[in-house]
């Protein structure tokens, strides 16, 4: 029984998924469509990052980094403002995904290192803000673009002329919200140097770190990088694949059915398409906070031909709830294993900032 208690302690956001799978399999139950629910490539990239990033961290790849920015950077107001926006402009390359996988785990590290043990969860929950809104930006940043991209076979035009106005907004919100978030003098430090230990693994690693981004963007099959990423750690470190959180996947797995069931029930369809004849901008930022934004990007973009206020809505809708974007779960599950984690707090505020950005574009986006 304690052991029972201490997993769904542990895993309390993999529990809720389940829960909630098991509910809508009750609506619709399990046929040959469910072979076709699991978006395998993205749970493999998420598999192989995980590895690739616990190596890094295992040759202190982390410990050099904070030692080579705060050689550099002695200003807290300077430090808050490169934390928060080294993932929204990575993420319109890498996708948010990506970006909170690396950034996430580092800037732990970081602010550990530092004394700055309070300023963590406002720190991630900005960067996590920031990895949704900078994917926005570009067509191969996040799913949802990719998709809509594709599926009403827009011009760079077209696709900019939507989300560079929204992508600007949320640069001056996020590099003023980011401000005050450390102290404007660090605590001081007697900096020791730091050094990468096992160069040739660094290269390995470095290299796997590459081949995944050539996975991203879809020039390496995501079959093919998974063997190679997995046959190099056993090789290298095979205690790292002890490191990857499958838990973090079978999450994703969770959501996968929860949203793809909702989507062939016929009164939430319905329900949608009703909603779409008023407003496809809020249905799209609704139907983001309940079946998060990929999900609903493919679910309403079969009703509508209204692809400017779908691909706006399903951007910003991307803050709200953890569901909003599953990339958000990645942050909270980082956040979750890090010892003396405040789940309550990092709620709260996570609660608060997507609310806050969500009302500040969902206004600037009804008035554009």
């Amino acid at each position: 029984m304690k052991k029972i208690k201490s997993f769904i302690q542990k895993e309390t956001v993999l529990c809720i998924a389940a829960l909630c799978a098991l509910a809508t399999v009750a609506l619709v139950p399990p046929d040959r469509e469910y072979l076709h629910y699991i978006d395998w490539r993205v749970l493999c990239l998420l598999l192989c990052l995980m590895a690739v990033v616990a190596g890094f961290k295992s040759l202190g790849a982390f410990d050099w980094l904070t030692y080579q920015l705060l050689r550099r950077i002695k200003s807290g107001r300077v430090l808050g403002v490169t934390l928060v926006l080294l993932p929204f402009f990575c993420s319109m390359v890498v996708t948010n995904d990506v970006a909170l996988i690396v950034f996430v785990p580092f800037t732990l590290a970081l602010l550990a290192g530092l004394g700055c043990e309070k300023a963590m969860v406002p720190v991630i929950v900005l960067q996590t803000v920031a990895a949704n809104l900078g994917s926005m930006a570009t067509p191969v940043g996040n799913p949802q673009n990719l998709y809509l991209y594709a599926a009403y076979s827009l011009s760079a035009g077209e696709f900019f002329s939507v989300v560079l106005p929204l992508t600007a907004v949320s640069l001056g919100a996020l590099t003023a919200a980011s401000v005050p978030v450390l102290p404007r003098v660090l605590p001081r430090q007697d900096l020791e140097e730091k050094r990468i230990a096992g160069p040739g693994k660094m290269a390995v690693y470095g290299a796997l770190f590459v081949l995944c981004l050539l996975t991203v963007f879809r020039v390496v099959p995501y079959q093919l990088t998974t063997a190679i990423v997995v046959a190099a750690l056993f090789v290298a470190d095979r205690k790292l694949l002890k490191e990857i959180d499958f838990m973090l996947l079978l999450t994703f797995v969770c959501f996968f059915v929860v949203s793809e069931n909702l989507g062939r029930v016929e009164a939430v369809r319905s329900f949608l398409q009703s909603l779409l004849s008023g407003s496809t901008l809020l249905t799209a930022v609704g139907a983001s906070q309940v079946i998060s934004n990929v999900p609903a990007a493919v679910l309403l973009s079969g009703f509508t031909d209204s692809w400017r206020e779908l691909l706006a809505g399903v951007n910003i809708g991307g803050l709200g709830t953890p569901i909003a974007s599953l990339a958000s779960l990645i942050t909270l599950k980082l956040y979750m294993r890090w010892p003396g984690a405040k789940i309550g707090k990092f709620l709260a505020v996570f609660t608060v900032a997507n609310v806050a950005g969500l009302a500040l574009l969902l206004g600037f986006g009804l008035l554009f």
